[in-house]
């Protein structure tokens, strides 16, 4: 039986193997986890989810909705696990943290093509091989991976986790259950801020004082992972049209929008514990509880987890990649998941997925899938291993990356309805 190696058993890394292991391929998959850890991991679990529980939207009018019911449908491991432990928040598709770790790391385990190797791995191996360690590989495999590649330029970014609370905690006085425009069932919690208090609340973010993170700039970091600090120096309203918009939110007790409003997520299965939704940041401990106790419902806020940042690495992959996340010089080395530049875990998992079918299909000796660009899932990969793109950074999947229509429609919400329809017609070419 023909074997495969893949590195790293992220939400990337445990989609492969399980495609490949379906296959009939087999799969040494290789996690340093628990003999080390990063700063970032508290589990020993596979797939750990270490900032939001949220795979955002779920809904086709949505591109991340999309690319998962194009996964669901394609037998994704991670989209089966996540479904199967998901928690109420929405329209978004939201999951208990643990158990979703926890199912994922009991299917790995239990399959019979797959075997687990606790060990770090400090070297590109010989192919056939899925390096999928994410944003948080390891100092000596990036700079293993740096050399493989002629010491090509590797890009760096910071990444940033939002603090968790308990919901016994808050002052529900102060806040409300719902969810924007009453879309679904009312999963968020609330917490309202009238205008005196959202202004003393960013002048007091904006000054607040910053963990050292050894060369951390503002320009370094995503936009779609941004410090809540870094945002509220962007300018006193930057919050209010961004994770603060108090847009489609009333507040039952006024009948009005209020001035500016902070979202908590469920983030476990019991209701217990919840998630401060866009309050990723690195400001030391002691400052995240002073200023985000500031918040109205928030003022005798139990946390239970601090945010955090660390670091997240990724490949010039349009110089270095193809449209099956290859080595463009060596197919059977390929990379899957954040460090080929998607950003997001779904996104990551339709890297992991990808880079496993086209792997099994090179191993067995049948042809490569064909990937169209009018699905999510192609459009993704054609986006990372698109030569034309000058100033590569990390995308999360969007309308904008899928073939237009050719035709008009009106209104966006149908316009991009009629692209995920079409796309959904396209998912046999991939179904190998």
């Amino acid at each position: 039986m023909t074997e495969v190696k893949v590195i790293g058993a992220g939400l990337a890394g445990c989609e492969a193997a399980w495609q490949l292991a379906n296959r009939g391929i087999s799969v040494r998959l290789y996690e340093m986890k628990p003999a080390k850890m990063t700063p970032a991991h508290h589990s020993t679990d596979f797939a750990e989810l270490v900032c939001s529980n949220s795979f955002r939207g779920d809904r086709l009018e949505n591109a991340v909705g999309l690319l998962k019911e194009e996964l669901r449908r394609l037998g994704s491991l991670i989209m089966a696990c996540a479904d199967e432990t998901r928690v109420e928040a929405g329209g978004c598709l939201a999951v208990n943290r643990y158990g979703f770790s926890g199912l994922v790391t009991e299917r790995i385990h239990s399959h019979p093509n797959i075997t687990v190797v606790s060990q770090e791995v400090t070297q590109v191996p010989q192919g056939p091989v899925i390096i999928a360690t994410g944003p948080l590989t390891s100092d000596a495999l990036s700079d293993a991976i740096a050399v493989y590649f002629g010491n090509a330029k590797y890009l760096n970014f910071f990444d940033a986790a939002a603090p968790l609370v308990s919901f016994d905690s808050l002052n529900m006085d102060r806040a409300w259950f719902a969810s924007r425009y009453d879309r679904g069932t009312a999963d968020y919690v609330n917490c309202a801020m009238d205008e005196a208090e959202y202004k003393a609340f960013v002048a007091e973010l904006a000054a607040a004082q910053e963990a050292e993170v050894h060369g951390f700039e503002d320009n370094m970091v995503f936009e779609g992972c941004m410090p809540v600090e870094v945002m509220a120096r962007r300018g006193e309203d930057t919050l209010r049209f961004g994770p603060l918009k108090p847009v489609g939110l009333k507040d039952p007790k006024t009948g009005k929008e209020p001035y500016a409003v902070v979202q908590l997520r469920k983030d476990n299965a019991d209701g217990s514990i919840y998630n401060m939704v866009g309050f990723q940041t690195h400001l030391k401990f002691p400052e995240q509880r002073r200023v985000f106790s500031m918040i109205p419902a928030l003022r005798q806020a139990e946390f239970v987890r601090y945010g955090v940042m660390h670091r997240n690495t990724f490949l010039d992959s349009p110089r270095l990649l193809d449209a099956c996340y290859a080595d463009r010089r060596d197919p059977l080395v390929a990379f899957a998941g954040q460090m080929t530049g998607v950003e997001g875990y779904v996104e990551s998992t339709a890297s992991g997925y990808l880079a496993a079918v086209a792997m099994a299909a090179k191993v067995q000796g049948k042809p490569l899938p064909e990937v169209s660009n009018q699905t999510a899932i192609g459009a993704l990969a054609r986006y990372i291993s698109d030569e034309s793109v000058v100033n590569f950074q990390p995308m999360n999947i969007n309308f904008g990356i899928i073939a237009p229509l050719g035709y008009k429609v009106k209104g966006k919400a149908n316009k991009n309805l009629a692209i995920a329809n079409r796309a959904l017609e396209q998912l046999a070419q991939l179904q190998t």
